[in-house]
């Protein structure tokens, strides 16, 4: 687990973030729902008492993330996993977020967070153990200092640029925390204590490291740019006007999901038609083409070839959703060791009904053989690791090779 505390310092008072914040939210989840793999469904928001920090605001929501993570990740998961639900208690100035992925459990995020007015001085605002603070990492966000990726990069968000109409505030400089501290303008600080937890032999710390620096960092640093800049849109509403926002944005994203799930579902319909035309009356289905997904084909032929006893009960059930993802991340992780490239995963493809390739007589192989093989099926394309680890065994076996005799 990798445990951070994020010191983000704002311009503003605490009770103007409170109202700056949920804007920010309802808008940025209307912006970035525009298609398949990128999109947030609202479930539920509605009041609740006696929970985290008291009573508060409850939200429960679904991302769909499949166009937000590396292409290596996303191949461990088939597509009805590329989702995370968030489940939010917002006690202001207190809030306590959680995120899970159904289908990967031994995932979480934990977020709490403390608005306070000052510029992020405190020193222990969670009372963290003594074995929770040698663990943390303190890492200061500046909306100023601290760039977005210049594919996000908008001059209108930009803390340098912006000056409000409104409250004419900025534009604020790269000093602007000591300047405001000088003069008495209101400064506030969002803590929040970020613990991740990807408990995966052999991709844990790749995980972990790529959820805070992508996943949250770098996400935080762009939303509080914009919850800045946009305060002419935010500034003198209410949370009476919050709550309608966030009621017609909820509407607006369940339609708009709606007409996305009918889409695929037409898609998938229309493919198996086409599938079923052509296939020729009283014919076995033929194996799908080279490069299919690993969660389709290829996961159900490798379980079938597995170990009968551990991975199926006694009535011969099919293996549980949480042992197939396991199963596919430690097999991922152990195939991955050594590679280097982002898209090592994109390239693996499932031989066990390539008949022909292997030879029958297994007590009679070689890699050498196996390698004179391969290179005349050039239908077939293999991970690039496996073909390297061939050609090595193959180099040893000529060096060791002994002289034909006449």
């Amino acid at each position: 687990m990798i445990i951070k505390e994020y010191r983000i310092p704002l311009p503003m008072t605490v009770e103007e973030y409170r109202i700056a914040q949920l804007y920010m939210i309802q808008k940025k989840s209307r912006d970035e729902t525009y298609g398949e793999g990128s999109g947030v469904e609202i479930l539920e928001n509605r009041p609740y008492t006696d929970g985290p920090g008291g009573s508060g605001q409850y939200t429960h929501k679904v991302y769909h993330i499949g166009m937000h993570i590396p292409s290596w990740f996303r191949s461990i998961l088939p597509k009805a996993a590329l989702r995370v639900v968030e489940e939010s208690w917002n006690a202001y100035p207190y809030t306590r977020t959680r995120f899970t992925c159904p289908f990967v459990e031994k995932f979480s995020i934990d977020i709490e967070t403390f608005y306070k007015t000052d510029a992020g001085e405190n020193p222990d605002v969670f009372s963290l153990s003594p074995v929770e603070r040698n663990q943390l990492t303190i890492d200061f966000i500046d909306i100023v200092k601290d760039s977005v990726p210049p594919n996000e990069y908008r001059t209108e968000e930009d803390p340098k640029l912006f000056r409000s109409t409104k409250t004419q505030r900025g534009p604020l400089s790269d000093n602007w925390i000591e300047e405001h501290k000088q003069q008495l303008l209101p400064i506030m600080c969002a803590y929040k204590l970020c613990k991740v937890e990807f408990r995966y032999w052999g991709m844990q710390s790749k995980i972990e490291r790529f959820i805070h620096d992508t996943g949250l960092r770098k996400v935080m640093v762009r939303a509080h740019r914009q919850a800045w800049c946009w305060q002419d849109e935010w500034y003198g509403l209410n949370m009476e006007n919050i709550r309608e926002l966030e009621k017609e944005a909820q509407l607006m994203l369940s339609r708009k999901m709606a007409r996305f799930n009918e889409d695929d579902e037409g898609a998938e319909e229309l493919a198996k038609g086409e599938a079923g035309q052509d296939q020729v009356p009283g014919e076995a289905p033929q194996p799908s083409s080279i490069g299919e997904p690993l969660a389709g084909r290829g996961l159900k032929k490798q379980w079938s070839t597995s170990s009968k006893s551990s991975r199926s009960s006694k009535r011969g059930a099919s293996p549980s959703r949480h042992s197939i993802s396991e199963w596919r991340m430690y097999s991922i992780a152990r195939d991955s060791d050594g590679s280097s490239g982002d898209e090592f995963f994109d390239a693996c493809e499932d031989l066990s009904d390539s008949e022909g390739l292997f030879p029958k007589d297994i007590t009679r192989w070689t890699s050498t053989d196996l390698m004179d093989n391969i290179e005349t099926k050039n239908k077939i394309t293999l991970c690039p690791a496996f073909l390297q680890c061939l050609k090595k065994k193959r180099w040893k076996g000529r060096k060791r090779r002994p002289s034909r005799q006449k």
